[in-house]
């Protein structure tokens, strides 16, 4: 049988891992599993969120180093690759995740506003560019875990 899929753990190849280590660990999460120093595990609500060197995340997954810049099949590394998503509660829950993340040397890339799908939501970049979305999404309704309930 061929079990359910789901997103379980998210991999950020970063520059610094102490310094990534310790940016997360100041937006609220706890580090987990921490045995090991060559890569930082953290609970973020039913989700994985593991981050390990960039050169070794690269030679973990088998692909050439780019010193260039550049993935291997030549698309540059400056765009955006991946969006993770946190949901809140409401729309001063948005502000306070931007605004802490900025404090902590995160880039804002879009400043918290209303969305054209009808919450309100906006950007930012971490310590090494991965980017963030922070929303308030009216119509995905937050558990009792605080998890985002999707619709039928």
């Amino acid at each position: 049988m061929t079990p359910a899929f789901g997103l379980h753990l998210v991999t950020l190849g970063v520059a610094d891992l102490a310094r990534a280590t310790a940016f997360y660990e100041g937006m609220g999460l706890k580090r987990r599993d921490a045995q090991s120093d060559a890569v930082a595990f953290f609970d973020a609500g039913g989700v994985v969120l593991s981050l390990f060197p960039r050169a070794a995340l690269t030679a973990d997954a088998g692909l050439p180093p780019a010193p260039d810049g550049t993935a291997p099949d030549g698309a540059a590394r400056d765009g955006c690759g991946i969006a993770l998503a946190f949901n809140v509660a409401g729309e001063a829950a948005v502000e306070d995740v931007i605004a802490s993340a900025a404090h902590r040397g995160a880039k804002v890339l879009k400043a918290p506003q209303r969305a054209f799908w009808g919450g309100y939501s906006g950007y930012f970049a971490d310590l090494d560019g991965h980017i963030w979305e922070v929303a308030h999404n009216p119509f995905w309704p937050l558990d009792d875990r605080g998890r985002p309930t999707l619709p039928d």
